[in-house]
């Protein structure tokens, strides 16, 4: 398993920015364990390029980043899975991420509540709050 084995998702990098720091990501980050994708990233950007942001930017994109290797059969099958349990309105970038988490065997640190619901029908390991 990769040293950095630990996705952080937006939801976790917002609430930080935020509050000026969670201890848990603090934690991840001291040990070198944290990771990122190109969406994640995608999702920080722009509203960090907007707020001129530079150095918070650069910090993000020195993480670790994990490629992308996206299958829509399983995509599909998560988002069917969701909507037999009543999980609805899960948008497909969270789709795209518990893919990655899943099948490249990391552990998502989410606030998101999405990933709270789906942990329960789906088998990954999430950190949350």
């Amino acid at each position: 398993m990769s040293r950095y084995n630990v996705l952080i998702d937006s939801s976790v990098w917002i609430e930080y920015f935020k509050n000026g720091g969670l201890p848990k990501l603090d934690r991840l980050i001291e040990e070198d364990l944290v990771c990122t994708n190109e969406l994640i990233l995608t999702e920080l950007a722009p509203a960090l390029m907007k707020k001129a942001e530079h150095e918070v930017l650069e910090g993000l994109y020195a993480i670790q980043k994990i490629p992308l290797d996206i299958d829509w059969d399983i995509i599909r099958e998560y988002q069917l899975i969701n909507l037999e349990n009543g999980i609805n309105q899960v948008g497909i970038p969270d789709l795209i991420i518990l893919e990655q988490v899943i099948e490249q065997k990391l552990t998502l640190f989410s606030l998101d509540k999405h990933f709270m619901l789906m942990r329960k029908h789906l088998t990954f390991d999430l950190i949350s709050k």
